[in-house]
């Protein structure tokens, strides 16, 4: 009786699996090449990425497509066919930009959600640098030294886009007060609204973050050299600009100087 009764039991344990449903997973493997990703028209598909991520969207698709975007899952649904346009995927809390190739059809495809990875060499390569950058940071930790160019841009970036939990105080760095006034002026020959936000001064280097926001229809590449006033160094949280009225309109460019903002510029 024992016997038939774990038989049946395993029979119907082979039936409930037989009914569910699963859905295989496709992995793309992002190592610098667009990755080309078809729709089935009317179907969703979910794209995840390693991190939390900003979608930007060709104006001409805004009518094909619905994008949503939540905890670096993006969600895609195509109304109608198009033919493969490049799309650009940011990584929120990085410089990372992901290249898409994305398409919709009318004829059938996967709509098995993707899940994107980084390649293994990157990822080795990144920890490799960490590890090099843990080793100096602890042969130096007892030291107080003000920080440099890089330093300085760097803390200002976290402390921009890190999350509160893990943003750090420096001994060495202090915020000191900045006009909010936006201007057309920093970026010549590009029509952009540029708003300082906040500044920090350590010994006698100062650095600025200040936001760019693109006010016209076009995308924009940014470029170092277009940069009005004296500075040390340039550094751009990203290096293109979506047109206004997108989700990627707007970056910051963090500015160090050897004297305040108001007074380089």
């Amino acid at each position: 009786m024992t016997l038939n009764k774990n038989k049946a039991i395993l029979i119907g344990l082979i039936c409930c699996l037989s009914m569910t449903s699963v859905q295989a997973v496709e992995r793309l493997f992002w190592d610098k090449v667009p990755l080309a990703i078809t729709l089935s028209v009317g179907k969703e598909r979910l794209v995840t990425f390693p991190a939390n991520v900003r979608v930007g969207i060709p104006a001409s698709l805004a009518s094909k497509l619905r994008t949503q975007s939540n905890q670096g899952t993006v969600y895609w649904k195509a109304s109608e066919d198009f033919e493969a346009q490049r799309i650009e995927i940011h990584e929120t809390r990085s410089n990372r930009i992901y290249l898409v190739d994305l398409k919709a059809s009318n004829k059938v495809f996967s709509s098995a959600p993707i899940t994107v990875l980084i390649k293994d060499e990157q990822e080795e390569g990144g920890a490799n640098a960490n590890r090099a950058l843990n080793a100096n940071v602890g042969t130096v930790k007892n030291k107080v030294n003000p920080p440099g160019y890089a330093g300085l841009t760097r803390f200002a970036a976290q402390q921009l886009y890190a999350p509160a939990r893990l943003l750090k105080s420096s001994a060495s760095i202090h915020r000191i007060a900045i006009a909010k006034q936006t201007s057309h002026y920093l970026m010549r020959g590009e029509q952009i609204a540029a708003t300082p936000v906040v500044s920090w001064q350590s010994g006698s280097l100062y650095v600025t973050a200040v936001e760019l926001r693109n006010t016209t229809s076009d995308f924009i590449t940014l470029d170092p050299r277009q940069i009005r006033g004296r500075w040390r160094t340039a550094t751009f949280h990203h290096i293109r600009l979506h047109p206004a009225g997108t989700e990627l309109d707007t970056t910051a460019v963090y500015l160090v100087s050897d004297r305040p903002y108001h007074e380089v510029i």
